[in-house]
């Protein structure tokens, strides 16, 4: 049965792919925050040996914790930045490196690193979350280049805390009431003006775990509404 590590597992994305690559038949290891620190190297290093510990076997990763702060660059609080890089670059960086020899071991070894729309292109007042997004998508092609396969999702806004908790943070930075935020910002550059569901998300990221991802490395896999098409 192939085993699969997955980080910020306990809501959101991460649940949900947890649920999604469980019901698929993986074995699966949910990591987060009660499980140790991604933002130190003692922490990425503890869930991989977890995983092999726990399974005997590493055959997918899925880099998906992740953390937010919404200020324009002016303000920016620098301990805020260094925590965004280490959750949202590092950390995924520490992953495949630790976990390196045993994915590049299995028949099926895949890297998939949830990344973001912002990925491809950036929005104001998020200056440490897409700098850290437009490095996961470099480490990903980096990764496909020395030899572990590896993709970077990327969706457009997801119903996850991470974006409802944004709210507020944009309703100040905006000044406006934040009722107007979710359909006049959150919402304003996709073309198809929803959220994105966790699910699906999961579901891409299954596909990508699977036989059916098997010529995907090294690229973004983009579904983000028609956002990045402007």
């Amino acid at each position: 049965m192939p085993a699969a590590l997955v980080t910020g597992a306990a809501s959101g994305i991460g649940k949900a792919t947890a649920e999604r690559l469980r019901a698929d038949g993986f074995d699966v290891l949910g990591f987060d925050l009660e499980d140790g620190d991604l933002s130190t190297r003692e922490g990425n290093q503890a869930a991989v040996d977890a995983a092999l510990e726990r399974f005997g076997r590493l055959d997918v990763v899925v880099a998906n914790a992740g953390v937010q702060h919404v200020s324009p660059v002016r303000d920016f609080p620098e301990d805020r930045w260094d925590a965004i890089q280490a959750i949202l670059l590092t950390s995924p960086f520490l992953l495949a490196k630790y976990a390196w020899d045993a994915l590049t071991a299995s028949d099926a070894g895949r890297f998939i690193a949830v990344a973001s729309a912002h990925a491809l292109v950036a929005s104001p007042n998020k200056a440490a979350y897409v700098a850290a997004k437009h490095g996961v998508l470099g480490l990903v092609k980096t990764l496909a280049l020395e030899g572990l396969q590896a993709t970077a999702v990327c969706p457009g806004y997801v119903r996850t805390p991470l974006v409802e908790k944004q709210i507020p943070d944009q309703a100040r930075a905006h000044g406006m009431s934040e009722d107007a935020v979710l359909e006049e910002v959150i919402l304003q550059p996709h073309a198809i003006k929803r959220l994105i569901e966790p699910e699906e998300v999961a579901n891409v990221i299954a596909f990508l775990a699977g036989p059916g991802g098997a010529a995907f490395s090294g690229v973004p896999v983009t579904m983000d509404l028609g956002w990045s098409a402007r």
